[in-house]
């Protein structure tokens, strides 16, 4: 059996049943996809938050593959990301094609209007201090990314207009508070290392049509029983409690977040996956009455605003407003923001976008709401690794996935899918993992 319907749930699913397992996956909500979904307001499709990968996670690659769904994502061909600033002032992160890592930044480095001179060559010591380090080595998470970018060389005005852009968004937390190992594998995998590592990729159509339906059709196919709308109360040994019924079964794939799990098996509350830890996410979707930006997405410095998606097309608004243009809002590490009334931010968000997007101020606001997050991932910071469990952690009969497992990755779309596949692995009692890391 596989507890939890999400992106790990689904990939060890398909894992077992591709060797030759009869598998059942339950999942308490009435549909697949987990953390990444989407629901409906009036008319539209609303993506619950912007989730994001790049080009070097194979295996969240190798999913939408098998789900049959790879041709409804973007996958830029190289990456460039504009970032904005209130007072007008532009900056753009792009690489440039056919040059190798590092050296395929330079030249958006060399031309970051958002910093100095003095603080462009900063930034290129920090780079090659962070390409010097090992992920994989444990020691690193004693310490915060934000410790050791002031330790080379960084100030305020670097971390701010260039490294948290980056660390903030994919770990949940301000650089003085993440994990220096995590952001070692974002900034070395995803950025570093190899050149077309770092290409942005989003979904092009809403996430329940990328990860429900295309899920639940192939895991149908697969020959898996998928009883959505089953809550599990507890899982002991081979037997699983869901849903009012009763299953017995040789093994149990546990994959669902690490409060949940702690729950379901006793045992595991005396882990120390129980002290991981949360952190919000907050979104603030906005729709207008007409175009104001002609750029797809950008991340944002010095305003509220982190980074924000033009969500026109996924949404369904096109065919209900063809003038009109959705735009949502990021905030990660939204610690302080997660309990401020929705209106209060509607008001705030609104206002601050208007002041990164000109054509803003003039338009009229068709609709604005606020969806929050606020255990949208675990709580990267330094000295979590030693929460994370290995796939192999629980009570006999039981393995673990989920995105809060070791899996080497920050909590994400990649890190769960991986763990699906280690957990499904471990249960087969076959060696290796068919996931490898990127190469050029």
């Amino acid at each position: 059996m596989v507890v939890g319907g999400g992106l790990a749930g689904i990939a060890a699913a398909l894992r077992l049943a591709d060797g030759g397992r009869d598998v059942v996956l339950v999942e308490k909500r009435p549909r697949l996809g987990g953390a990444a979904f989407s629901f409906r307001r009036g008319e539209l499709s609303v993506d619950n938050g912007q989730h994001v990968f790049l080009r070097c996670c194979l295996a969240y690659r190798q999913l939408l593959d098998r789900l049959g769904v790879a041709d409804r994502v973007v996958l830029q061909r190289r990456l460039d990301i504009p970032v904005l600033r209130p007072d007008g002032r532009r900056g753009r992160l792009s690489r440039v094609r056919g040059v190798p890592a590092p050296l395929h930044l330079g030249a958006a480095l060399s031309r970051y209007g958002l910093l100095s001179a003095e603080d462009r060559a900063r930034v290129i010591r920090g780079a090659l201090a962070l390409r010097r380090l090992d992920p994989s080595d444990r020691n690193l998470d004693s310490q915060t990314l934000g410790a050791f970018l002031r330790a080379h060389g960084q100030n305020d005005e670097t971390i701010t207009a260039l490294w948290g852009i980056v660390a903030t968004a994919t770990l949940n937390l301000a650089p003085d508070d993440a994990s220096l190992a995590l952001a070692a594998k974002v900034f070395r995998t995803g950025l570093l290392d190899h050149a077309p590592a770092s290409d942005i990729g989003y979904a092009a159509v809403p996430l329940a049509e990328l990860h429900s339906v295309a899920a639940e059709a192939a895991l149908r196919a697969a020959g898996v029983e998928v009883l959505t709308a089953h809550p599990v109360d507890t899982v002991t040994g081979g037997v699983v409690h869901a849903g009012g019924r009763t299953f017995a079964t040789d093994a149990v794939v546990l994959a669902v977040p690490h409060r949940d799990a702690c729950a379901m098996a006793p045992r595991l509350a005396q882990s120390k996956a129980a002290g991981l830890g949360t952190s919000p996410i907050v979104n603030v979707h906005v729709v207008y009455d007409r175009k104001v930006t002609e750029l797809p997405f950008a991340a944002a410095v010095d305003s509220p605003v982190q980074w924000w998606f033009d969500r026109t097309e996924s949404s369904g608004l096109r065919r209900l407003h063809p003038r009109g243009q959705y735009l949502a809002v990021t905030v990660s590490a939204a610690d302080d923001v997660v309990d401020v009334p929705s209106r209060t931010l509607q008001a705030r968000f609104v206002e601050a976008l208007a002041d990164l997007l000109p054509a803003a101020r003039g338009a009229g606001v068709l609709d604005a709401f606020v969806t929050r997050e606020r255990h949208a991932t675990f709580r990267q910071a330094a000295g979590s690794w030693a929460n994370r469990l290995p796939s192999t952690a629980a009570p006999e009969g039981i393995w673990l996935a989920g995105s809060w497992t070791d899996t080497g990755w920050p909590d994400t779309m990649e890190s769960a899918v991986r763990s699906g596949i280690a957990a499904a692995e471990a249960a087969l009692q076959i060696p290796g993992n068919e996931v490898t890391e990127f190469a050029a």
